[in-house]
């Protein structure tokens, strides 16, 4: 082996322990590697470059607008609600929870199913006073199980494709839609049945974060215009959940121009009920993305759908200069002169009366106002406030556009799986080759039909594109071409082989397996089916053998990080809300780590034998 493999060698150690150091980094760390290779003439920059034009990557790239599409249309928002219901018991509750979001997360990124469901789960457990620890991390483990149905399930199965695409072994074949879910499926049962009865006896029983804040949290009053499409409708206030939230306290009900106050339980919504609550800016957030629940400003009409189109949440603290001082909202012409409507006042935990246009403004009062995209440019210096700041994760829902969201996910998804049904009908030919290429093609027509729909903005689109995701992926295609170019995946084969060799090819395969695995649950699951790819290959070629089930087992193992909080981008999400420490997740995910590896070994070698 020349001096490039020996480079190549040295530079993958290095790596890692970038990676294991600062997983935050893994974009700047692959991109690294990449320039240090160019630069030094051991690949060219069309190998450099070749993952930038990858089918896979640019598959992932136009799925993260297609789901964001699907999350800013409200589309799974709904089902998902109805879906959780009220538990009857924790396992019956689990169920319900964990088997439609596995199935979701077959056709969507389990990062932007659990995104979406995180949220929802929460206001779940508040509802019904559950601890969020107990349901956050099985549906963490449940999508990413759920990611292996398909091939476009999880960034890892389409990497593992545009690196067969890319390799001359398998002959131009990448994944089929759902070929690795002849592996996923029996995974998927296996984690759902483990999760449901088993991991109950290990998860912990913890308080969110922000629950143990408790009254250090700042309250708001907010008014909230009840729609006739509010699913709310028709319902009481304890059978819509409006009493138990933390955090959130109905004052009132205004209808047809009389109080009802004290508000209770058995009082059924209407259909044109003005709400007035009481509540931290999180539940706020929360209610305002309910379909027909709609914030009142200082007006006395809600603000309407187009105008919330474009807007988000800031929040804004009245100065002592403010012209605004001693006078009402609706005085002050406050949406005229700010472009922006006061959907909500905090002063100093004082619990305030009356509507929001007859408040009379003082110096400190905190707003919450919905305002345009340019309202921070404009007034984040202005000397009528102290402060101003965004709040997160507030743009509104665009419900009316979830239909058209799923009608695109739908067809998206069938025409991505009518290569594989001619294949099972026994049709062959060009037509069903050239529907395999479009893939990529599919998926970026999806992307800009929900864009043409109005499902997001082109903004938003350009926004939910995860650049840093992609530039890994991208990378990881150049230095993997490094590593089989320079000899250096034949090398570490030829070092590891022999210890491996007396098990063999099952254990050879169960070893590559581990490999992936163990490298994922400390680096990202992209950068370890990157890193092992090869060496699988390589291995495969030693062993005179298919490389198929080699580089299946390596797309299995690298998703499947159950063991640690930085095994899987998932997890690292529900890490804090759930309130979990690092030994929760080793003591749930090693023995799924176990069962899935058992599982994975076993169907790889019935539906891809090595002989």
């Amino acid at each position: 082996m020349e001096w490039q493999g020996w480079f190549t060698l040295i530079l993958l150690p290095v790596m890692l322990f970038g990676l294991a150091r600062y997983a935050h980094l893994a974009d700047v760390i692959f991109m690294g590697g990449l320039t240090l290779l160019g630069l030094l003439g051991i690949i060219t920059p069309g190998e450099a470059l070749a993952g930038f034009s990858n089918a896979g990557m640019l598959t992932v790239a136009a799925l993260f607008v297609v789901a964001s599409g699907l999350r800013d249309s409200g589309a799974l928002d709904g089902i998902a609600r109805r879906m959780l219901g009220q538990p009857r018991g924790e396992r019956g509750a689990l169920a319900r929870l964990l088997v439609p979001m596995s199935a979701f997360s077959a056709f969507l990124n389990n990062t932007t199913i659990v995104a979406m469901g995180m949220p929802i789960v929460m206001e779940w457990c508040r509802k019904y006073r559950l601890s969020p620890s107990r349901f956050l991390m099985p549906m963490s483990h449940a999508t990413v199980a759920g990611g292996l149905l398909t091939l476009i399930g999880t960034s890892t199965n389409l990497v593992v494709h545009g690196l067969m695409l890319n390799t001359p072994a398998f002959e131009g074949n990448g994944l089929g839609f759902l070929e690795i879910g002849a592996v996923g499926l029996p995974v998927t049962l296996a984690t759902l049945a483990y999760l449901i009865f088993i991991a109950p006896k290990l998860l912990p029983v913890r308080q969110e974060f922000l629950e143990q804040l408790g009254a250090q949290r700042r309250e708001y009053m907010v008014e909230l215009m009840v729609e006739p499409i509010c699913p709310f409708v028709g319902q009481t206030i304890q059978a819509a959940g409006l009493r138990q939230l933390p955090g959130l306290f109905l004052v009132e009900i205004e209808r047809r121009g009389e109080l009802i106050s004290p508000v209770g339980p058995e009082e059924k919504l209407e259909a044109g009920d003005r709400l007035v609550f009481v509540g931290v800016v999180s539940t706020i957030v929360d209610l305002q993305k309910i379909k027909g629940l709609v914030p009142a400003a200082e007006d006395t009409g809600p603000v309407k759908l187009t105008d919330k189109l474009g807007r988000h949440l800031c929040e804004a603290v009245v100065s002592a200069t403010s012209p605004l001082m001693g006078r009402g909202v609706r005085e002050a012409n406050f949406r005229t002169v700010y472009d922006a409507a006061v959907i909500a006042v905090h002063r100093n935990g004082e619990r305030l009366k009356g509507k929001i246009g007859d408040i009379v403004l003082r110096a400190g009062d905190t707003l919450l106002l919905q305002t345009s995209t340019t309202f921070m440019r404009a007034h984040r210096n202005n000397p009528d406030f102290y402060l101003v700041s965004e709040v997160g994760e507030s743009a509104p829902v665009r419900h009316e556009r979830a239909r058209w969201a799923l009608g695109v996910m739908a067809i998206m998804v069938i025409m991505m799986m009518i290569p594989d049904i001619l294949e099972w009908l026994g049709v062959e030919g060009g037509v069903t080759r050239a529907l395999d290429r479009c893939r990529v093609f599919f998926a970026f027509a999806a992307g800009g039909m929900m864009v043409i729909g109005r499902c997001l903005s082109p903004a938003t689109a350009r926004r939910s594109i995860q650049w840093d995701v992609l530039f890994v992926i991208a990378a990881s295609f150049g230095i993997s071409t490094a590593m089989e170019k320079t000899g250096a995946a034949k090398f570490i084969v030829e070092s590891f082989l022999p210890i491996v060799e007396p098990l063999g090819p099952i254990g050879t395969l169960a070893a590559v397996y581990l490999i992936a695995n163990i490298l994922t649950e400390f680096l990202t699951n992209n950068a370890a089916a990157a890193l092992v790819f090869p060496i699988a290959v390589a291995t495969a070629s030693a062993l005179n053998t298919d490389p198929r089930p080699f580089a299946i087992a390596v797309a299995v193992a690298a998703s499947a990080g159950f063991s640690t909080p930085i095994g899987y981008q998932t997890n690292l999400m529900v890490f804090g809300p759930g309130g979990y420490k690092f030994g929760d997740f080793v003591r749930v995910g090693v023995p799924l780590n176990l069962i899935c590896f058992i599982v994975s070994i076993v169907m790889i070698m019935l539906v891809w034998p090595i002989r």
